[in-house]
């Protein structure tokens, strides 16, 4: 019950905040707006290109997320108990675990935030005529076009970038762990492993909030600097 509470929150609070979102990320690819608020810019998506503008590309966003979440707990956690193997862990080895499985967590995801970026902006009305309109179908046409159209190497474009910004996560659970420590130790307690997923989600989903909002505006900027066109 506390992991579908966790998606439950998760997925609420990506949809409240959402269009907040679509006009942070026009504002940073469309240089040549001249609105400069988000209030003023959500009002000119609506206007422009629909009701539902500002909600385009949610669902990719969605399943990326989750799969960043996924790929990262479950790394960590892994990587953590093969290297431990029943040990007490350290702050200092939680952080290197958590490095380690961010970078496998980029490696893995990145063409998913590459092209979650893609469907976010398809059907935006730019100002900048240097980007290029895309025409995808769905993430599944989204990753042929681009693989048959700019080889498979397109679809990890700026995962160089985003290999620099593990720490942030890394810290966070490194974080997490040492406060759980605390807690079984000073209170003299056991703590359930479904409440250890639940707590870590809400963790680890607040650091990859900041990361995915740092990776995509990577993408888009490689995006607009014509690197992916």
């Amino acid at each position: 019950q506390m992991v579908q509470e966790s998606y439950f929150q998760l997925v609420t609070a990506m949809t409240v905040f959402f269009p907040l979102d679509t006009a942070r990320l026009r504002l940073q690819v469309d240089d040549k707006r001249k609105t400069k608020s988000s209030p003023a810019i959500l009002s000119e998506i609506i206007k422009e290109e629909g009701l539902l503008a500002p909600y385009r590309g949610w669902f990719p966003v969605i399943c990326s997320l989750c799969c960043s979440n996924f790929v990262y707990f479950y790394c960590f956690h892994s990587l953590k108990a093969t290297w431990l193997q029943g040990q007490r862990s350290t702050p200092g080895r939680d952080l290197i675990i958590g490095i380690a499985a961010g970078v496998v967590n980029v490696l893995v995801t990145t063409p998913l935030w590459v092209v979650n970026t893609r469907l976010k902006l398809q059907g935006a009305k730019f100002r900048n005529e240097d980007i290029q309109p895309t025409h995808y179908k769905g993430i599944t046409d989204a990753f042929v076009q681009i693989m048959q159209q700019e080889g498979v190497g397109a679809l990890w474009n700026g995962t160089f970038p985003s290999l620099l910004l593990v720490l942030n996560p890394a810290v966070q659970f490194m974080i997490y762990e040492g406060l759980k420590r605390q807690l079984m130790t000073g209170v003299h307690r056991e703590v359930s492993s479904i409440h250890k997923f639940s707590v870590a989600w809400e963790t680890v989903t607040t650091a990859f909030l900041i990361l995915k909002s740092m990776q995509m505006m990577i993408s888009i900027h490689v995006q607009a600097s014509g690197e992916y066109e």
